[in-house]
């Protein structure tokens, strides 16, 4: 975050809301017509780069040459990742998913969770699954991390700015239910309370990925690994969703742990400061 910056974050979301609504919506129609079904993923995609599109051009449009060499070094420079976080990066969701699915035993969940899922639970037209879930954690946290949390934290604490942000993306997400064959209209399907889970298990995610961000030094490649390994790890064992459901509250708890361990990062002291206030 560069404090002297007048960050605009209405702008920023308005506009990106706008513009990935309007492909999303155009792609779940096109998801319905047999005849062009498969030309879905050309509205899918602008929509998933917008965030990124939208935060570039106003970083561009800035005239602020210290926010433009921020987010460049923020982009391209691996030594902001820090070693000590590494565990964090490797084990979190992998942990929570093993967990929750142990958790999920005792109330009729199966022993063969643990198996290897046989092939994602999605599927997305011409673009392949696994490149699918790399472009959307790496499009998705370059332009969140780029401008839209710094909008926020500019304004807010970390705890604040965090749980605000998450709301907001969990919104962003909302039009993938319209979306033939996409795991949000499938598990919607299956049953509503599957639905909501997916998008109230965005929050407490939100909210760690930007942990790890700000611990390794607002690094946007930190933020997209660990969005990448959060996002296999939900696909790689045959969990089911009533224990994507448990792991929901998993996550609330490794929040709440984080934010316990981490309080003076998530409370920092009032201090004067030179910061522009939107």
């Amino acid at each position: 975050m560069i404090s002297i910056y007048k960050y605009n974050p209405k702008v920023y979301f308005v506009t990106t809301f706008i513009i990935t609504y309007a492909l999303w919506f155009a792609g779940a129609y096109v998801s319905f017509q047999d005849d062009i079904s498969e030309l879905y993923m050309l509205f899918m995609l602008p929509g998933l780069m917008a965030p990124f599109l939208i935060s570039l051009g106003m970083i561009a449009t800035s005239k602020d040459s210290d926010l433009k060499r921020d987010f460049l070094n923020r982009l391209i420079n691996p030594r902001l990742i820090q070693l000590k976080m590494l565990p964090a990066f490797l084990l979190i969701m992998p942990l929570s998913v093993l967990a929750s699915i142990v958790l999920s035993l005792p109330l009729g969940g199966s022993i063969s969770q643990f198996q290897f899922a046989d092939g994602f639970s999605f599927s997305s037209g011409f673009v392949p699954v696994l490149l699918l879930l790399l472009l959307a954690a790496s499009f998705e946290e370059l332009g969140w991390r780029g401008y839209a949390f710094d909008s926020l934290q500019s304004r807010y604490n970390l705890l604040t700015a965090s749980i605000m942000f998450s709301i907001i993306w969990s919104l962003w997400h909302l039009p993938l239910i319209l979306v033939n064959n996409s795991y949000q209209y499938e598990i919607f399907h299956e049953s509503i309370w599957f639905g909501v889970n997916f998008y109230v298990s965005i929050i407490p995610m939100g909210v760690i990925i930007s942990w790890i961000c700000i611990k390794n030094r607002k690094s946007v490649i930190a933020a997209i690994l660990f969005h990448f390994i959060a996002n296999m790890s939900q696909e790689i064992l045959a969990m089911s969703q009533t224990t994507k459901c448990i792991e929901t509250v998993v996550l609330a708890v490794v929040v709440a742990v984080i934010v316990i361990l981490d309080k003076e990062m998530f409370f920092p002291i009032k201090k004067a400061s030179c910061m522009v206030k939107l």
